[in-house]
């Protein structure tokens, strides 16, 4: 069975944030995002709309794409 997309996302970001050395505060920080709201993306329990998404791509300094990559 295929994993579900938010989960799925919510992983890529938490791998991505990680990578980055960010605590998932400094990041939400940075993102001008609820640190709560983030971990539940992270989660996979929110349904991020697309400039929220956009947001933390240029936060981590890539692409959307490259965010999506594996997702």
């Amino acid at each position: 069975m295929e994993e579900d997309v938010l989960k799925s996302f919510g992983r890529r970001i938490r791998e991505l944030r990680r990578a980055a050395q960010l605590s998932q505060e400094d990041f939400a920080a940075e993102c001008g995002l609820d640190r709560s709201y983030l971990a539940g993306v992270e989660r996979g329990e929110h349904n991020i709309a697309l400039r929220n998404i956009q947001v933390i791509a240029r936060t981590l300094g890539i692409s959307l794409e490259e965010l999506m990559n594996g997702v």
